[in-house]
């Protein structure tokens, strides 16, 4: 199982957010740096993968509301694909 690990810390703006969620993930080229095309990065078929958000107040706290939707997508998208699993936590 592939784990990739985000920290909350480097999340602070929408496009530090997208360009640090780009490099973790291994994006590709074409990822539209938006929380829809997020979603579909993410529900695609892929090896089993662990996404391990920490220090996710921080991140919040730099988003706001955006960080709120950011979470959901995150969430949503392990839902919707059996082979992603996501963990938040605050440290």
């Amino acid at each position: 199982m592939r784990t990739i690990l985000l920290d909350g810390l480097y999340m602070n703006t929408k496009p530090a957010t997208h360009d640090y969620l780009a490099l973790r993930l291994g994006a590709p080229e074409y990822y539209g740096r938006n929380l829809d095309a997020l979603h579909d990065i993410l529900t695609d078929p892929c090896e089993p993968t662990r996404i391990v958000l920490y220090r996710r107040a921080r991140m919040l706290s730099a988003l706001g509301d955006y960080g709120e939707a950011l979470l959901s997508v995150l969430r949503d998208s392990a839902s919707d694909n059996t082979n992603l699993t996501f963990e938040e936590y605050d440290s």
